[in-house]
């Protein structure tokens, strides 16, 4: 029998919804055990990747929990693991277990199964509503004050390439202390939100499944940028895209088309600029050249700090730095706010990020 990428044939999409809502649509299966769910709709392998986008595995993941826990109650953090790169062409299998039930915290862990083998591992704590207390302690890192991104331009190459069918819409906003000598001192910023509205039968859950989801965007990528380490490190390929990019008013062409979703929110002239400078770095002597070779996310944390505090459909701050890489591995940490300025969620990766080398590896993953 040949692969099939859900379980079931997938419904027709639910247009009361948002696009990411129809994306991270669940299935009981209930033959399996009343705790096991599955992947409603196929889902997305990012080209270049080794499986799929692990946003996908951690927001089902999270959603499959939250099934089993009192609406009273929101998750507070969340723990993962990637043990094996999830292939699309197969269903996967969320098995949820109830490992505590307290009056102020709940535990959940759920382990994603293709062919009966674990591919992501995670376990969930959830706390009730208002358990803290009237007095607690409070304080939150503020919100850096960055302008809020405009409507795009209809027409325009930054529209063009923010358009399709994706569930996301995002836009950079710039590099802190990008001339930084040391990596640790530089900050990433843009700006996210999931298209559309997010109904209300889907909840705060639904927000919450959604910031999962993007919390796994360009992550990791954090160390190869505060290191300057280009994207296209062969010359060939370099002056392949530039040449694509000679005649940017050209919307219609494959190439360009493809070349703009690829690096999307660059205008045309700074894609030029940036390719440019990176050709120059490519044709440098071998010696002195450092070539991404191979980046794979290994563990991923979510502290959710106020669950009901936000839309994950209107525009989120993400700020991302490194503090450490060594070792053929990176430590990425990430802080989001809502569009009012809210702390909602702090979270941390670590990732394989190695260089192309001279010799081989000693290791394999």
């Amino acid at each position: 029998m040949g692969k099939r990428a859900t379980l079931l044939d997938p419904p027709a999409l639910d247009e009361s919804k948002a696009p990411i809502e129809n994306v991270l649509d669940l299935t009981p299966v209930v033959d399996l055990g009343p705790d096991v769910f599955t992947n409603t709709r196929p889902l997305w392998h990012p080209p270049g990747a080794r499986g799929i986008y692990g946003g996908a595995a951690i927001a089902q993941s999270l959603s499959a929990a939250m099934r089993t826990v009192p609406a009273d109650f929101a998750v507070h953090s969340m723990h993962c693991y990637f043990v094996l790169a999830g292939d699309s062409e197969i269903p996967i299998l969320y098995h949820v277990e109830r490992v505590r039930d307290g009056r102020s915290f709940i535990t959940r862990t759920v382990q994603a199964r293709q062919r009966g083998r674990p591919i992501f591992t995670t376990t969930l704590s959830f706390s009730r509503v208002g358990s803290g207390g009237e007095k607690t302690v409070d304080h939150a890192v503020p919100m850096p004050e960055v302008p809020l991104p405009k409507d795009l331009v209809p027409g325009t190459v930054e529209a063009l390439s923010n358009a399709g069918g994706g569930p996301f819409e995002s836009r950079k906003a710039g590099i802190v202390n990008r001339t930084a000598p040391n990596p640790g001192d530089k900050r990433v910023r843009r700006f996210v939100r999931a298209r559309g509205h997010i109904s209300q039968e889907g909840g705060f859950q639904a927000h919450l499944s959604t910031l999962a989801y993007v919390t796994d965007s360009h992550f990791i990528g954090t160390i190869a940028r505060v290191h300057d380490l280009p994207r296209f490190s062969s010359p060939r390929e370099l002056q392949t895209m530039l040449q694509a990019l000679k005649n940017p008013s050209d919307l219609d062409d494959e190439d360009i088309t493809k070349a703009l979703r690829e690096l999307k929110e660059e205008e045309a002239a700074a894609l030029r600029r940036k390719l440019q400078g990176a050709l120059d770095d490519a044709t440098q002597s071998q010696k002195d050249r450092k070539e991404l070779g191979m980046m794979v996310s290994l563990d991923h944390s979510i502290y959710f700090h106020n669950p009901r505090a936000f839309r994950a459909d209107e525009w989120m701050l993400i700020e991302m730095e490194s503090p450490w890489a060594g070792e053929g591995r990176g430590l990425a940490i990430q802080k989001i706010w809502s569009q009012d300025g809210t702390l909602i969620a702090t979270c941390t990766q670590e990732g394989v990020v190695r260089l192309k080398q001279d010799k081989s590896p000693k290791s394999k993953i």
